[in-house]
This record gives structure tokens, C-alpha cells and sequence, in this order.
């Protein structure tokens, strides 16, 4: 069978939320675009679920959060939890700039089935599924285009841009060989479904006790629950035994105790190592990485989906008129990355420190008493506020085709306030 080879302006590998956002601002423009996802689908089970009011107000600026809120979702107005016996309240998006004042919680295969059908409105938007990059085109030192494995063969997609979308595994870093600087993180998360009764907690719930953490997020009749664990430890979980488990859960959820049973086998459990790591560079002549291939992210605060989507706002603002008039340049990629990695380097620290946490409360493996620094900390007049606003909006978010708010000020205070609420709470 003949080599496929297609021609494009713009090769995007992944179609995730970087991906097809990027897809849909680009083909928006005008720009000739072609997204390569894997998979024959959107549905992946354990994704990041939340889209948060910065990707609210961006969908509105755009046209689309009316039909977007249509859809079937949850509204998270505030992050809260339980530390030992001390109830205290993290995060509130009630005050957050923007139209939702809430983070709204929808499968991702949704979210992304929504982006792929507006942006198939435009004729110069083409999403390839079942095409999987194994490589990247290369001539004098240019990327030129992808090498993809299809269901009929391999193919070869010329373009003027390749952008790796395709997350923290990406093809196209590795294959460029891209310097990788990774940041120690102490925990893993272990992702599972179990079901919701109306009288249990309605917004994104945290239980920490016994050395353990369980995060558990209102998805209607059931909890999409995470439960936190010693980085490396869950081969040595499961060799404890499934029952051991549900018993783990019990004892710091105990109003889960008649549901535990409804995990049945080791199948149902999925691992997530967490990492957290970032590009030194994002760019070669040709190829620009963004989103998770670009800087992976912790699910701490649900913050990953959305910096990817402001990654791809940024690379659309940018790049949208070099690549119509095929003029993109090695130095405007270069401006991408310096747009993005103020705001990358800021939310990975403070996840960095949040983590820190953890290693405090792994340490603690009897029944834990709040330390004094976090009842000091949540009482801090605002600060729930100011954290809602760095988790909600972030630093430096993006606006699509209308001139960027000064915000620049406000962003940097409340990722500093937030940074220094962290550090509070995770000294002893």
C-alpha cells in the first residue's frame, strides 16, 4: 500500500484539551490545521474533569459558554475538607473576575467532543482520529512534519508547525530529545468511582486522617475519589490486598463504609504517578511543545487542563497571522514559551511546596490533629478568596482576540499570597 502524505500549515499531535483548543482557535483564523489523536475517541476514564472560571470566561469571550453550560455538569463553588477533626474551607471561587463563579465539573470526553464539533465548523479544521505520531519529520535541522501509524498503514503529515499536545509521554519531545528538569514529588494518586448519596458532601471534598488523604468530587451519583498515597507505594498496597484497601477508606471516610464493596477488583483502581517537570526549552525550529509535553503538572487544584488551555491561547494569539502568511519563526515560538513560563514556573512551585504537606501527614499515621499553622492560616481574612482566585483564574490567564486585562499585578500577588499560605501550613 502507497505512503499517505498529507500537507497542512499547522500538525497538531494530541487531541486533548491543548490540542483541540488550539485546533479551534487556529482553524477559527483561518489557519489550515490538522489534530492527530491516537485513540478512535475522546472517552478516557480519570482525566481532568474540571474547567475552571478562567476556561469559562475564555468559552464566553468566544461565543460558546451558553451551549457549553448546556451540557451535563456539577458547579464547584468551594474547596473544603476535613484535616483529623478540623473542618476548614480551602478555596472559594465567589469572587473570582468573570461571568461563572464556579468551576464546572464535566467529563473531559465531553468537554472535548463539544471543541471538535464547534471547530469542525470550519473548513480548514481536519481531526484525524486513530493516528498516532511514532516521529517527527526532519530536514537541515527543521521539523517539517509527523510520521503517524494509521489504521491502514503509516502516513507522513508535511506542515509548516508541528505542536506536541500529546501530554507528559509526548512523542514529539522525546523524539526531539528535549531536556526534561523534574521536581521531586512525594505522592502518587490511585483514581476510582464509588457511589454518592444526596446527604453526602456536595463540593469537592478532602479527608485527611490515620496517615492518609481522600479527595472525593460530586459527579451527581458518584464520587470520582482520589486517594493519596507514598510516591512508589502501590505495588506494596496491593500486595495488602483489595480488602485492606476498602478498609483504608473506611477509616478516614466512614460514611462510605456501606459502598466500599463496590470495589471488586484491582481493575477498577487506577494508578497516577504524579509528576511534576517542565521543558528547559519548548521549541526547536519547527516544533513547539505545550500543555503537559511542555510542563507536566500535579492534579493538585484540578490546575493542569487549564494552564494547558492557556498555553494554547497564548501559541493562537501568537502564531495565528505568522502561519497564515507562513512566516512562523524559531523566535516567535520562543515568545511563546516566554509568555507561558512565568505562570508554569509559579503554579508548579506552589504545588511543589503544597506537596510538602504530605510528607507531614504520611508521617502521622494515628489518628492527626490540624496543626496550629493551618487553623492560623485558614483564618486569615481573604485568603480562601485569594487561593480560589490562584486555583479559579491562575497567573496571567489569556484572552482570546481582545486585548489582555491588567490583571498582570493581581495574578502575581495572589500566587505569592497563595505561595505563603502554603508555606504557613507546611511548617511544623
Amino acid at each position: 500500500m502507497p505512503l499517505e502524505t498529507l500537507d497542512t500549515t499547522c500538525s497538531i499531535v494530541g487531541g486533548g484539551p491543548a490540542g483541540m483548543m488550539l485546533g479551534y482557535l487556529l482553524a477559527r483564523s483561518g489557519v489550515a490545521v490538522t489534530v492527530l489523536e491516537k485513540h478512535n475517541d475522546f472517552f478516557r476514564d480519570f482525566r481532568g474533569d474540571t474547567v475552571h472560571p478562567s476556561t469559562l470566561t475564555l468559552l464566553d469571550e468566544l461565543g460558546l459558554l451558553h451551549a457549553f453550560l448546556k451540557l451535563p455538569h456539577q458547579q464547584l463553588t468551594s474547596v473544603g475538607g476535613t484535616f483529623g477533626d478540623f473542618p476548614f474551607q480551602a478555596a472559594n471561587f465567589s469572587r473570582v473576575p468573570g461571568p461563572c463563579k464556579f468551576v464546572a465539573l464535566m467529563p473531559q470526553w465531553d468537554f472535548l467532543n463539544f471543541l471538535s464539533a464547534e471547530a469542525r465548523r470550519y473548513p480548514s479544521f481536519d481531526l484525524r482520529m486513530q493516528y498516532e505520531a511514532t516521529g517527527l519529520l526532519r530536514s537541515d535541522g527543521k521539523v517539517f512534519g509527523v510520521e503517524v501509524r494509521t489504521p491502514t498503514g503509516t502516513a507522513r503529515i508535511h506542515a509548516d508547525l508541528v505542536v506536541g499536545c500529546d501530554g507528559r509521554h509526548a512523542v514529539t519531545r522525546d523524539s526531539a530529545r528535549m531536556e526534561v528538569i523534574e521536581s521531586g514529588v512525594p505522592i502518587d494518586v490511585l483514581w476510582f468511582h464509588i457511589s454518592r448519596k444526596p446527604a453526602d458532601p456536595d463540593q469537592v471534598f478532602g479527608n485527611i486522617n490515620y496517615g492518609k488523604a481522600l479527595i472525593l468530587i460530586n459527579r451527581g451519583t458518584y464520587f470520582q475519589a482520589g486517594f493519596i498515597i507514598r510516591k512508589g507505594s502501590f505495588d506494596e498496597m496491593r500486595s495488602s490486598g483489595l480488602d485492606s484497601f476498602r478498609k483504608s477508606i473506611v477509616q478516614i471516610a466512614p460514611y462510605l463504609m456501606d459502598r466500599v464493596d463496590e470495589l471488586q477488583n484491582w481493575d477498577q483502581i487506577k494508578l497516577l504517578s504524579v509528576q511534576i517537570n517542565r521543558l528547559r526549552q519548548w521549541h526547536r525550529p519547527g516544533l513547539l511543545c505545550i500543555g503537559d509535553a511542555a510542563h507536566a503538572m500535579s492534579p493538585a487544584g484540578g490546575i493542569g487542563i487549564n494552564l494547558a488551555i492557556q498555553d494554547a491561547v497564548a501559541a493562537a494569539n501568537l502564531l495565528a497571522g505568522p502561519l497564515r502568511e507562513k512566516r512562523v519563526t524559531e523566535a516567535l515560538l520562543a515568545q511563546v514559551q516566554q509568555r507561558r513560563e512565568f505562570p508554569t514556573r509559579v503554579t508548579q512551585y506552589v504545588q511543589t511546596r503544597a506537596h510538602k504537606a504530605f510528607e507531614y501527614i504520611f508521617q502521622h499515621p494515628g489518628r492527626i490533629r490540624a496543626p496550629w499553622q493551618l487553623k492560623v492560616a485558614t483564618r486569615i481574612p481573604g485568603i480562601q478568596h485569594v487561593t480560589g482566585y490562584f486555583v479559579g483564574i491562575g497567573v496571567r490567564p489569556e484572552h482570546a482576540h481582545v486585548p489582555v486585562p491588567r490583571l498582570k499585578r493581581v495574578a502575581i500577588a495572589a500566587g505569592i499570597a497563595a505561595a505563603v499560605a502554603v508555606n504557613i501550613f507546611c511548617r511544623r
